[in-house]
This record gives C-alpha cells, sequence and structure tokens, in this order.
C-alpha cells in the first residue's frame, strides 16, 4: 500500500489557534510539485502560505476555500498514488458524548480522566490535552479539598472571579471600583490554590465552584477574556451556568452608559467607554477602556471590544466576534459571528461570519 503526508494546519500565533482559509490553490486529485503553494491562512496578525513538503496527489480535501481551521488539524494528504484511499473524516461532533465544546483530548487522556471522574470542564479549551496534562488536573483537584471558603461567601454580594490572568486583574480593579461585591477569591485551572492576586486568594480550578456555591456564593463574573479563542470565553460562561452562578452586569462609574441602552447580564464595561443611545449590549459581552459603541449599535452574546474601539452607529457585531484595539467601524456595518478584526484595523463594509480582518488592514482591501 502506497504512503501519504498528511498536510496539517500549522499555528501561525500562539494565541490564535484559529485560522481563515482565505485561498485554496489546488483541488481534489491534483497532482502537486514539492514547494507548490497549496493553500493561504490569515489570522488578525499574520497570512501564511502552506506549501507542499513533498510531490504526490492530492487527496482527502478536509476544508473549503473561506472556512474556519484549527491548528493541528489535517487539511489533505499527499499521497504516491491516486488511487490511494484516505482515512474516512469523523463526524463533527455535536456533543452528546458529554464532552465540553471545544475541547481537544487525546483517547487515553479522556480514559483516564474518565476513570477518576475529573470534571472534564476543568480542563482548558484550546490545547489538545494529553495524559500528563489530565495527572496534574487531577493532582491539582486534590488540593481543592483542603481549601476553606472564606465565611464571607454567605455574603449576598459575595462573588467569585473566574481567570486569574491580565483581565482578571483588571475585573478586580472594575469590581472595586464598582463597590458593590465582596471578591472573595479566584478560580484558576491553571493556578496553585493559596497564591494571591492584588490579595484575592487562588481557591481552586473549576472543581471548587460547587463547594464555593455550596458555602453560599451565587455569583460570578468571567475573567477568562477568549483573545486567542473565543470559545475558551464561552466555555467558562456554560461552567459556570451550569453549575448555578448568575453573573452581575458591571460598569466602571467612569464609564458612560446612556439610560435607555439595553445591557444583558455578565456584561463589563471598563473605564472611560461609552454606550450610546438605544444600544443593546448582549450577554457576557466586554467593553473595554475607552470603547465608543455608538447609538443603535448591536452587540450580540460574547462580543469582546479592545480597548480603543470605535463604533459608528448602528453597528452589528455578532456573536462571540473579537474586535481589536483601536479598529474603527463605519455606519451601519455589519461583522458576522465569530469573526475577528485586528488591531488597528478600519472596517467600511460587511464581514462574513468567521472573517478576519489583519491588523491595520482597510476593509475592505
Amino acid at each position: 500500500m502506497s504512503a501519504a503526508t498528511p498536510i496539517v494546519i500549522p499555528l501561525l500565533n500562539p494565541n490564535e489557534t484559529e485560522a481563515r482559509l482565505v485561498s485554496l490553490h489546488v483541488k481534489e486529485g491534483q497532482k502537486i510539485k514539492k514547494g507548490q503553494v497549496l493553500a493561504t491562512l490569515e489570522t488578525t496578525k499574520s497570512s501564511f502560505e502552506v506549501e507542499a513538503e513533498t510531490s504526490g496527489y492530492l487527496l482527502g480535501l478536509a476544508a473549503k476555500q473561506g472556512e474556519t481551521v484549527r491548528a493541528g488539524e489535517t487539511l489533505a494528504f499527499l499521497a504516491e498514488s491516486k488511487d490511494w484511499k484516505p482515512p474516512k473524516a469523523k463526524a463533527k461532533k455535536d456533543h452528546s458524548d458529554g464532552l465540553p465544546e471545544g475541547l481537544r483530548i487525546t483517547q487515553p487522556a479522556l480514559a483516564l480522566a474518565q476513570s477518576n471522574k475529573l470534571d472534564l470542564y476543568a480542563l482548558p479549551i484550546g490545547p489538545i490535552i494529553t495524559e500528563e496534562q489530565v495527572r496534574k488536573a487531577l493532582a491539582h483537584s486534590a488540593h481543592t479539598a483542603a481549601i476553606k471558603i472564606p465565611e464571607e461567601a454567605r455574603n449576598p454580594h459575595a462573588i467569585i472571579v473566574y481567570g486569574g490572568g491580565g483581565h482578571g486583574k483588571s475585573v478586580i480593579d472594575l469590581l472595586r471600583a464598582v463597590g458593590v461585591h465582596t471578591v472573595i477569591g479566584l478560580v484558576d485551572d491553571g493556578r496553585e490554590p493559596g497564591e494571591q492576586t492584588f490579595g484575592v486568594p487562588v481557591l481552586g480550578g473549576a472543581n471548587a465552584l460547587a463547594p464555593i456555591l455550596e458555602a453560599g456564593c451565587i455569583l460570578a463574573v468571567n475573567a477568562v477574556g477568549g483573545i486567542g479563542a473565543m470559545s475558551s470565553r464561552i466555555h467558562v460562561f456554560e461552567r459556570l451556568r451550569s453549575a448555578g452562578f448568575d453573573f452581575p452586569t458591571l460598569i466602571h462609574p467612569s464609564a458612560v452608559v446612556e439610560p435607555n441602552a439595553m445591557l444583558e447580564k455578565g456584561v463589563q464595561v471598563f473605564p472611560l467607554a461609552y454606550v450610546g443611545s438605544e444600544a443593546k449590549i448582549g450577554f457576557g459581552c466586554i467593553v473595554n477602556t475607552g470603547a465608543i459603541v455608538s447609538h443603535d449599535c448591536v452587540l450580540e452574546d460574547y462580543v469582546n471590544l479592545a480597548p480603543g474601539s470605535i463604533l459608528a452607529g448602528a453597528v452589528h457585531i455578532g456573536e462571540g466576534t473579537l474586535i481589536g484595539m483601536g479598529v474603527t467601524i463605519n455606519l451601519n456595518v455589519k461583522i458576522g459571528a465569530r469573526a475577528r478584526v485586528g488591531n488597528g484595523a478600519t472596517v467600511k463594509a460587511d464581514v462574513p461570519p468567521g472573517g478576519i480582518v489583519r491588523a491595520g488592514a482597510i476593509w475592505p482591501g
């Protein structure tokens, strides 16, 4: 049986596991020469041409032009013979198997996690989870039982912050500026219980959620920004919601939100931001420092507006979209769901779902 070489989607940016297949220069069954350009990929920060590492026939093409692909996935195969049969493509998960959306885990790692009854929601979204990572997660969860939940958890205004990275620091400052809630602790799957950020202790990973809730704390704020993969932010919301937590809307005292604007739960509005007349901000959105959302704009759920982004009137942003720093979006423009607009770009026309506008670009270019 003849051999075949897989063409694997590369990781173009450590903070972005997904890219858009903007151009496909070959077709199924075509004879390819070594070094021939097969496809062009784009992220918010770069573009990349995928070249053939060897000669052969292109078989088993698994994506179409315009689709979003993930690092590590197989785009196609280069086979010695045109008669070579590629393996059957795996069907897309409908998540009826109980796996969290976006979780990538090897079968041995999954078996280890399930045999030890590890909560799969405690595992990070994005990287491929191995047995070693599962063992670390099991050791981490063992520490959770030893953590004492603060008595302040009974306070009706007690709240936890999920995520202790850079955005977590901003969220803690936001909560303190709002002055309503008592932050009793951080939940972070990548840090050890007892560590602190701004005097706030890490209580544990996702396995600490149940005891926190049992102790009386029912409020949470999602401090995972989702810059690299929005699915990670959505994953945290789903985990918190399924555990039974509620999400307050947080507005910094220096921000201006017009009285007839509508903000859903879980929205975070940071210092010096502006939300205009009859704007609608969906569940879990971030309106970061100095961002401007003009009149009649609509932000669907989970949109992240980075600092200094400017939306003119009646802009519509689809679910789970990331708008970078200093972006300007013109009047009446529509940005599709899960799109990404890079820092400093100017958007003058609609962007399709999953579209990528590179940093500094003028769209359409």
